[in-house]
């Protein structure tokens, strides 16, 4: 419904959208950890999907590996709590925030549509 999106979107308004703070951990130890991204993204090794998650282009090292983990669950708690406190479905909220997300990428950053198709910023 209209409303709840409208709900959805006035909350994430309220948030910092890359600092993806989570009850219990400080939102700047979040931010530096998705920060820790732009290179990766840059260089095409690392993408940003269509549903607000991160994920690898290609093979990648175990190191970049637990990295975007650790990023997508972040991301995953701000999302759930989001969701949780609008009473909509998570994913919506992902969908929300990967808007942002693309907005703020760096340049270079590769981004994997619902249709499967890659772009690049």
């Amino acid at each position: 419904p209209i409303a709840g999106r409208r709900r959805v979107l006035l909350g994430l308004a309220a948030l910092p959208l890359l600092t993806f703070g989570v009850a219990g951990a400080p939102a700047g130890a979040q931010a530096q950890t998705a920060r820790l991204l732009d290179a990766p993204r840059i260089a095409g090794r690392v993408g940003e999907r269509y549903d607000g998650y991160a994920v690898p282009r290609g093979k990648v090292d175990s190191a970049l590996s637990a990295l975007i983990d650790k990023v997508n669950a972040d991301r995953r708690a701000v999302y759930a709590k989001q969701a949780a406190a609008d009473k909509v479905p998570i994913e919506a909220v992902g969908k929300i925030y990967a808007a942002e997300i693309i907005k703020s990428a760096p340049v270079g950053t590769w981004f994997l549509g619902e249709n499967g198709q890659w772009t690049q910023k």
